[in-house]
């Protein structure tokens, strides 16, 4: 294959282990998977909903799907394996490596919590490339203190050289910054109470140079105005790279 030519969406998703359930199906993994991504991504959320899109594409989707016995419903296979594939695809299509800007983030998603089985709720670390507007991975730990962990695995995907990754304090740890710098990228980690001596050392800095207004410190500053809930927000960034001191 010319190093230049497209991959098949078959082939970014040929690591999907088949169920293989003798018998029980006459359709194409790959058949089923293409079916399944298309109604998810036009808004199907339960089995019900997919096999309404499919009988409402038949027509479509039999032009490159084997349809031996109508609209198939999907069936058991590896999450990750399903989820590393469509990554892959995704990366391929949308070229994730023109984002100059991918925040990691850690959500708490809404009613995923199962107090019948005693299950906590599903907490997701995402990286978000912003000017694609795509997740390029994403890892579910079992709660909020665990994004420590889940961030180093998220920075070594292969798209963030020359980008600047950003987290919230939780990410603030030296071996997530030199993770992400021996990535190519920069960092921008957040500093709370909670971090010691560098919060204090930054906080003493930051209101010493605005008293004195900056003499002698070279910066860069930014302000900027939002409406949020019928109210105006200032928001004003100053930015300083002398920190050898810190």
């Amino acid at each position: 294959m010319h190093k230049n030519s497209p991959v098949k969406f078959s082939e970014h998703f040929s690591m999907v282990a088949d169920p293989g359930v003798i018998g029980g199906s006459d359709y194409k993994l790959i058949d089923i998977i293409t079916i399944t991504l298309c109604a998810i991504i036009s808004g199907a959320g339960n089995r019900s909903e997919i096999e309404a899109y499919g009988k409402a594409r038949y027509e479509w989707l039999e032009e490159f799907s084997e349809l031996p016995c109508g609209i198939p419903v999907f069936i058991a296979v590896s999450a990750e394996e399903l989820e590393n594939c469509f990554l892959n695809r995704v990366r391929t299509v949308f070229n994730t490596s023109k984002s100059k800007a991918v925040p990691i983030d850690g959500k708490t998603l809404r009613r995923s919590r199962d107090q019948t089985s005693g299950k906590g709720a599903i907490h997701m670390v995402t990286a978000w490339c912003v000017e694609n507007g795509i997740g390029s991975g994403r890892i579910k730990t079992s709660g909020k203190s665990n994004e420590i962990t889940a961030i180093p695995e998220l920075v070594k995907m292969p798209e963030l050289n020359d980008c600047t990754v950003t987290t919230d304090a939780m990410g603030t740890q030296t071996k997530i910054a030199e993770a992400i710098i021996d990535k190519g990228a920069d960092c921008v980690l957040a500093l709370k109470g909670s971090h010691g001596n560098p919060n204090s050392q930054v906080t003493l800095f930051f209101e010493d140079a605005i008293k004195n207004d900056f003499k002698d410190i070279s910066f860069d500053s930014h302000t900027a105005i939002d409406s949020e809930y019928g109210r105006l927000k200032t928001r004003k960034y100053t930015a300083v790279s002398e920190i050898d001191w810190l």
